[in-house]
């Protein structure tokens, strides 16, 4: 089984539905917020996702969670990034 089949499989043990995404390098997003629990894992290349407590750089095999209203933007790496990300309901 393939890195990004693993992971897929770690995320639906946890009741989540993950959706793979891609950029290329460079590409930026904006400061933003979710009302919801973010778990992604990079799958392959980097991301740095940028918080008001400070960077995390995210390499292949990654994974961050991010708590509901956690303001973040990101700067995805110099090879590009694949991340498989799920959204954790609020309960």
């Amino acid at each position: 089984m393939g890195q990004h089949a693993e992971i897929r499989a770690v995320l639906a043990a946890e009741g989540l539905e993950p959706h793979a995404w891609s950029n290329r390098a460079g590409f930026g997003y904006d400061w933003h917020d979710h009302p919801y629990r973010k778990v992604l894992y990079c799958v392959e290349g980097s991301i740095t996702f940028h918080t008001d407590e400070g960077d995390v750089e995210l390499r292949t095999g990654d994974r961050l969670d991010l708590p509901p209203g956690t303001r973040h933007a990101a700067t995805v790496g110099p090879a590009g990034v694949t991340c498989l990300e799920a959204a954790r309901p609020i309960r």
